[in-house]
């Protein structure tokens, strides 16, 4: 499903303007970048959680050139679901 299709979908089940939506979208997905960018976990219940994870420091390897790289530490999003979303989801495996 694509943000259109969120849009869509969204404006048909509550009646307001697809301008109105992608707007209040838009406003979201920026609030929870922000929040990110800042050091701030995003907590949503019943739905999941944005997190920070930490990479720690780590020696990688670049096969075509068969050298040793150092990837440096670094933080990386990520989204663990809720218990009740994870349920959902496996029941309604078809």
């Amino acid at each position: 499903m694509t943000k259109a299709e969120i849009v869509a979908e969204i404006a048909n089940k509550t009646g307001v303007e697809k301008v109105a939506v992608q707007a209040t979208v838009e406003a979201f997905m920026e609030t929870v970048k922000n929040s990110m960018i800042n050091g701030e976990n995003v907590y949503l219940r019943g739905f999941g959680s944005f997190t920070i994870k930490k990479r720690a420091e780590k020696t990688g390897r670049n096969i075509s050139k068969n050298t040793t790289i150092i990837i440096p530490a670094h933080n990386i999003p990520s989204f663990k679901p809720a218990k009740t979303f994870v349920n959902s989801v496996k029941d309604n495996v078809k």
